[in-house]
């Protein structure tokens, strides 16, 4: 079943190539939506999928990219909205 996943990730995650990791794991789980830096060092990730790869992705969200330090994600589940044709860095 599709579902959409907003998070907020906070930590050491502007500066760290945590947006083009977000974009490498959406392809990789088959999702769409997009990734943006937010003024106050968050980022946000809104993702569309089926349900199953959505909680994979949000487990590979919290490990980041190497340099990356996750502090807490802030998680909001909803209905699948199909306002995506793809994932994408968004500035």
């Amino acid at each position: 079943m599709k579902k959409r996943l907003e998070a907020i990730i906070y930590g050491k995650v502007q500066g760290v190539g945590y947006r083009y990791f977000t974009v490498q794991k959406a392809a990789k789980y088959g999702i769409k939506g997009f990734v943006r830096n937010l003024p106050d060092g968050s980022v946000k990730v809104v993702a569309e999928g089926e349900e199953d790869n959505l909680k994979n992705f949000l487990k590979e969200l919290y490990q980041g990219p190497p340099r990356a330090i996750v502090d807490d994600i802030k998680v909001t589940w909803d209905e699948c909205k199909n306002e995506f044709d793809s994932f994408e860095i968004r500035y």
